[in-house]
Parts: C-alpha cells; structure tokens; sequence
C-alpha cells in the first residue's frame, strides 16, 4: 500500500528539468533585466501579482532569504503580471522593504516561460521557478501547490540544496 502510494505521488511530480528560457523584466526606472544576467547563481523567480496577499507573503519570504542565502549565491527575482503593475511595483516594493529586483513581465511571454497556455483556466499565484547555477529549471511550483503549505521551509530546502551543487571546481594552475 505505501509502494503504490509513493508511486501515485512521484507520477504526480511534473518533470520539470529544462533550460531556463529567457525571460525579460522590466524595473521600474525601465531597464530591462534578462533573466540570463543571473547565470552562475540559483535564481528563485517569482511570478506574482502585486495586489496578491500570497504573493506579498513569498516575495518577503524571498527576501528574508535573500538577505542570509545571498552572499552564498542565492537571487531571487519577481515579475509581476498584473493588470496596472507597472504603476503598482514601486509601492509593492517599497511596501515590503524588498532588496530584489522586482518588476513586471508581458503576461503572455511569462506564461509561455511557464509552459502555460493563456486559455488552460486558472493560473493561481505566485508561481515558483527554481533554476540552477547552469541554467536549469528545477522546480516550478504553481500557488495551489501544497509546497506553499509549508512555504518557508520548503523554499528554503529547495535553494540550499541547489547552493549546495556548487559551481564547477575552478581549473588548476599548471605546474612549471
């Protein structure tokens, strides 16, 4: 009985294991922020809403990680999707006293990332990506996902366990 259990649960988990595709962010000074500028650390992209409590709760939740994960390689990024975001960013930021880069996405290119399609019903927020310091996406975890049950922990777990992959070992120097 608990084989088949485990079973039904591992053929549950989606295959997530893929390049990361870009994704452009727009900050609120109007840079636009490649996705592939964090190549070489673990990224925790954030799709959210701005006027989404969930959202509020992860993006703190992201920076409070940021804050002790980072100096070991840790960056998280949100792109928000709402309606009116782009108006709505800067007091979401400043709100939240966040020290990530937050800003918004095209809805459309954000669900493509996702491998979403626009007309498939609801998409519940926030939406966790996960990608290794190669460029990998690891984890995606949509908002009614049970990994948000025990948010903090679990996101934590996930980012230092890709920290603890490492980066390759850097080359010797040549003996003379």
């Amino acid at each position: 009985m608990l084989a088949s259990a485990a079973l039904v649960q591992a053929a549950s988990v989606p295959k997530v294991l893929r390049p990361s595709p870009e994704l452009v962010v727009k900050l609120t000074g109007g840079e636009q922020l490649l996705l592939s500028k964090f190549r070489g650390k673990v990224v925790a992209l954030e799709i959210l809403l701005t006027t989404c409590p969930h959202c509020q709760r992860c993006s703190s939740i992201m920076n409070k990680l940021y804050a002790e994960l980072g100096p070991k390689g840790f960056q998280p990024l949100g792109a928000a999707i709402n309606e009116g975001a782009e108006n709505l960013v800067p007091g979401f930021i400043y709100n939240l006293g966040l020290k990530f880069p937050v800003g918004v996405a095209n809805r459309e290119m954000a669900y493509e990332y996702l491998q979403v399609k626009a007309d498939a019903g609801p998409v519940y927020m926030p939406t966790l990506v996960f990608i290794d310091r190669k460029g990998n996406i690891r984890g995606q975890f949509f908002g009614d996902n049970d990994f948000f049950k025990n948010e903090e922990q679990n996101v934590r777990t996930m980012i230092e366990a890709l920290l603890a992959e490492g980066t390759a070992p850097p080359a010797r120097a040549k003996k003379k």
